[in-house]
This record gives C-alpha cells, structure tokens and sequence, in this order.
C-alpha cells in the first residue's frame, strides 16, 4: 500500500476552494465493453475496477471522471461499486461525469441528471461537464441549464469538454452572470499533441483562471516507450486504439527522439517514462494543467501515484520542451 496521501500536493479546481490532486483517474475503460463508445477498450472485470480505484485514493489520487456515454453509463455504475466496496476512504472521493450533448437540447441537461446520480448510486456530482460542443441548443442555453443545477445543488461545478477558446468563454460569462465560474474545460493534451497552446484555449485558461483537464495524456500509450522498444506489442492491442497514426511504423519513427529523451530522464530521476511524460504535463504551466490517465492494470495506477511523488525541474521540463516541439502536432 502506498501511504503517500497527505504527502500529496492538491490545487484549487478552477477558481474555487476544491481542491484536486494533479492527477485524476479517467474512467473510460471502465466502461465494460457496452455501447460504441465502450467498445474502445475491452472488457474489465469489476474487481479488477475495485482494486484499481482503492489504491488510487488509497495514493492520494482524489477524483474520477467518468461519462454519460462511457458504455451508456456503465462506467458510472462500475466506479459507484467500486466506491460503495471500499469502505470510509472513499468518502473523500470526487467524481466528475458528462452530459453528451449529441442530438439533444440544453433541456436534456436538467431532465437527465437524476439519471446520472442514480447510475453514480446517490453519489455526488462534484463536477459536471458538457462533453463536446456540438447540440442542438447554444453555449448560453447549456450554461443557463448548468445554473439551474447548481442552484438545485445537484452539482458542484461546472465545466465543459472540447470547446475551442471562445466558447469557452462564453460558457464562463454566462456562468459569472450568475455569481459561478467556468471550473474547467477537458481537452485532448499531451506531449505529441499541443494545440491548447497554438488555438487560444491554454491562453484563456490562464487567464481566466480555468482548470485545462488534459485526456489522453500519453496519446493512447505511445508515450510510455513501451510501444518503441517492442513494435510487436501494437499486434496484441484490442480495439481500434491499434490503428492511431502514432502507433503506424512512420509513426514510431517520428515519435523516437521525444521518446529518447524521456527515457534519459526516466533513468535520472529512477522512474519510468509514463511518469516523466505525465510530470512534465502537470507542472510545466504551474497548476493550470491537470491530467487523467487511465488505468487498467494495478501497475498503471501505482504508476499515476509515482507521478505525484517527485517534480521534474526546470532545465529537464525545457528540454523535453524542445524535442516535444519538434514533433508534436501543433494544428
């Protein structure tokens, strides 16, 4: 067992008083093989899920963002039972989900969420977040919706996920209207991909004072190495995730010097590569950037609470800075 909990940094969600570790635990995997969306990843077994999320809090990661569309809410219900199984540390457990707003209204937000509580077993919805920002309804009518469930207290914060610099600030005048804030906004960031930093999002972020919650933190796994050093693992991948450009053999060849450098600094500091890749992500813009890698195995998630336990420094962060920017995707 980890005892690494009060050791654990937390920093502020947004610009309110809750606090969250630098790592989250992303839940998509967890989404039993149910749905199209679920199909990503395959099956899990539930005590596999119970295990994984016990050590995580018991290592002082704090919160779990799951999703509405995460296997239809299979991945809600799987971490509510891991939850309800581990007993007086789970109390201390954030849990943030996701409205998907495909082909529905802003209406869907308020008349759907006893839903999402009762897949989440009564538990609270400490952030709740707008999944992408394609619907049938406008920024304002979400936001306004969003309101009313803040109001209702059958949500903490607010956030939203994938929306570009400016609707994402509208979504947080909207909510500033009415005495709340935009806590965050969930984008796809990592060392081979950096277009939060080149569109505006990472900027109005910082400015405003907004959480950027990173998904996919070491694009699907290429960063860990692991895919590098031996390209027949890439057969053994289930699901689609296989056939991303990065893990194609232009692919591996065009990540391997962010890849070397990693792995020289995983042998100074005396961790591996996915705890570099993730460290350099959560401290390279201060707190603005938080991340949630998931897990499927117990060593993934005894890997995320390393990341917590050291922080790389300056001169390390620039030059894996340097060499990321040579060929990470910036359009």
């Amino acid at each position: 067992m980890v005892e690494a909990q009060t050791m654990i940094p937390l920093r502020k969600l947004g610009n309110s008083t809750t606090e969250i570790s630098a790592l989250g635990l992303g839940c998509w995997q967890f989404s039993k093989d149910k749905g199209l969306v679920g199909s990503f990843w395959a099956a899990m077994k539930q005590e596999d899920i119970n295990e994984i999320v016990r050590l995580s809090l018991e290592g002082g990661i704090n919160w779990f963002d799951t999703a509405e569309v995460y296997g239809k809410g299979e991945s809600e219900k799987a971490l509510s039972e891991a939850l309800d199984l581990i007993g007086p540390v789970a109390e201390a457990a954030f849990i943030a989900t996701k409205w998907w707003p495909f082909l529905r209204t802003a209406k869907s937000i308020t008349k759907t969420i006893d839903t999402r509580i009762d897949a989440l077993n009564g538990k609270q919805i400490e952030l709740y977040q707008i999944h992408q920002p394609f619907s049938f309804s406008s920024v304002n009518d979400e936001m306004k919706a969003m309101v009313e469930l803040l109001k209702n207290n059958k949500i903490k914060h607010a956030g939203v996920s994938n929306f570009n610099a400016e609707k994402m600030r509208q979504a947080h005048e909207v909510l500033k209207a009415e005495g709340y804030g935009l806590a965050s906004n969930q984008v796809k960031y990592n060392l081979l991909d950096r277009r939060i930093e080149n569109n505006g999002v990472l900027a109005a972020a910082k400015e405003l004072g907004i959480t950027i919650i990173a998904y996919s933190p070491l694009e699907q796994g290429i960063l860990s190495g692991k895919f590098h050093s031996n390209p027949e693992l890439i057969k053994n991948i289930k699901g689609p995730r296989k056939n991303g450009k990065f893990f194609k053999p232009a692919g591996i060849e065009k990540t391997q010097p962010l890849i070397d450098v990693l792995a020289a600094k995983s042998t100074k500091y005396g961790v591996s590569q996915t705890q570099i890749a993730l460290n350099w992500l959560i401290h390279f813009h201060g707190d603005t950037v938080v991340a949630i890698p998931g897990a499927t195995k117990l060593h993934h998630a005894q890997e995320n609470i390393g990341t917590l336990q050291f922080r790389l420094s300056q001169d390390d962060m620039d030059e894996i800075d340097a060499v990321s920017k040579k060929v990470a995707r910036f359009q």
